[in-house]
């Protein structure tokens, strides 16, 4: 009997273990995870950078840069642009660095320990800002909403890309699974219009694959109005 509880023991703290370095990988075992979320997510990326049209000189923040596949796929579409990355998890960092190894030697992509409510960035400083996977762990959405916008160029874009929303297809499951992981936010396309518009956001854009549960909501800084 104490075995048994003695090994029940060991899989709920291993399981909580494992839930917690999927939210925030730690440099050791983390970088395994921030690995695997490269692989697992490519596709999802793929299909919500295909929505936005990126210049070959753009200024692109990528937030929540995990493993770093994403910053890899946006310094191929920017060439001659310059790509950051941010996340707040030691272990995201030193897989994203050692995955963008080159591109950060030839000085065109950087990675840094950051959170999405204090961008280390000046004002207006970014043409293209991501968030791939990340939005559900954000601490205090309207805010943080708040401070990318902060760092966008007038007329610059935010992208959120999600593989699950609220109302999809299979929400019955992964609502569930979510929570288990310790998401804080899962939204609605509804949600992601309307947290873009009260953010200060125009011209919101939110494409849902219904069957797939993907998201991409997608909103662009206004242009300062002109004197009178």
């Amino acid at each position: 009997m104490i075995a048994q509880l003695i090994k029940i023991g060991v899989i709920f703290a291993a399981s909580g273990y494992l839930v917690v370095q999927f939210r925030k990988p730690s440099k050791w075992l983390g970088r395994l995870v921030a690995g695997s979320m490269n692989r697992s997510h490519s596709s999802l990326t793929d299909w919500g950078l295909s929505h936005l049209s990126i210049t070959s000189d753009a200024a692109i923040l990528d937030v929540g840069c995990g493993g770093g596949a994403t910053v890899k796929k946006l310094a191929a579409l920017a060439p001659d642009g310059k790509i950051h990355g941010v996340d707040y998890a030691s272990g995201s960092i030193a897989a994203s660095r050692a995955n963008n190894r080159q591109l950060i030697a030839e000085g065109r992509v950087t990675i840094d320990q950051a959170t999405v409510s204090h961008l280390p960035f000046p004002n207006d400083q970014f043409d293209v800002v991501t968030a791939i996977e990340t939005q559900y762990y954000w601490p205090d959405l309207p805010a943080d909403m708040g401070e990318i916008l902060r760092v966008l160029k007038p007329g610059g874009k935010l992208v959120i890309i999600a593989e699950s929303y609220k109302g999809a297809s299979l929400d019955w499951l992964e609502g569930p699974l979510m929570r288990l992981f310790l998401a804080a936010s899962r939204l609605s396309p509804d949600d992601q219009r309307n947290l873009f518009q009260t953010a200060g956001y125009t011209d919101v854009q939110v494409i849902a694959d219904h069957r797939k549960s993907w998201i991409c909501a997608m909103g662009t800084k206004p242009q300062p109005s002109a004197a009178v």
